[in-house]
């Protein structure tokens, strides 16, 4: 199941998907809308119980990383986090102080708030960051740390995930980069990316 970030069309996960078709997966990508109720789209992922993988850019990754955390029952295979601000996200929060920006955020607003992702899953889970600093949130001010222009490398990091990998990409680079796709694939088959 390939899940993609807050404002993109799930279209923006065509490339990935093509690859790990290409690869013998068979992926599906899913729809949701951040703007409007988060527990609607964790609903919605939690009804997807065939998936055996999940894959999510950005607050898709936080939503599949959250839907796992609340259903324990819901199996998987692999899981892999985009991008993805599980403890939070400082632009988030930057955005959220401005009218149109709590409007852009929705529903989604309050899960920017500074959290702990813990992983206390058997799963393996995989986590990708970025480290380019191009993207919307250097308009909201300098984020501090390594980060990819939205999301702080820290604010990606899950106590208890099996590996990480850091690229020198941009936060939305990341959900089309060949090089991710080539890493998700790794992993979806071993478990690691190395």
């Amino acid at each position: 199941m390939l899940v993609p970030g807050l404002w993109m069309p799930a279209v923006i996960m065509a490339p990935l998907a093509a690859r790990l078709a290409r690869a013998g997966f068979s992926p599906r990508r899913i729809a949701y809308s951040g703007r409007r109720s988060l527990d609607a789209a964790l609903d919605r992922l939690a009804q997807e119980r065939a998936a055996p993988h999940f894959v999510g850019h950005s607050l898709g990754g936080v939503l599949i990383f959250d839907m796992l955390s609340r259903h324990p029952q819901i199996r998987a295979g692999r899981i892999v986090l985009i991008g993805a601000p599980v403890n939070g996200c400082l632009a988030g929060r930057r955005l959220a102080t401005w009218r149109i920006g709590r409007w852009m955020l929705g529903a989604s607003a309050p899960r920017w708030a500074d959290c702990a992702a813990r992983w206390q899953r058997a799963e393996p889970l995989g986590v990708i960051a970025g480290t380019r600093a191009f993207g919307l949130g250097r308009t909201l001010g300098t984020l501090p740390g390594e980060n990819d222009g939205v999301v702080r490398v820290e604010e990606t990091t899950v106590e208890g995930m099996t590996d990480r990998v850091l690229l020198p990409q941009g936060h939305s680079r990341l959900a089309v980069s060949a090089r991710v796709s080539a890493l998700v694939e790794r992993f979806l088959r071993a478990g690691r990316f190395a």
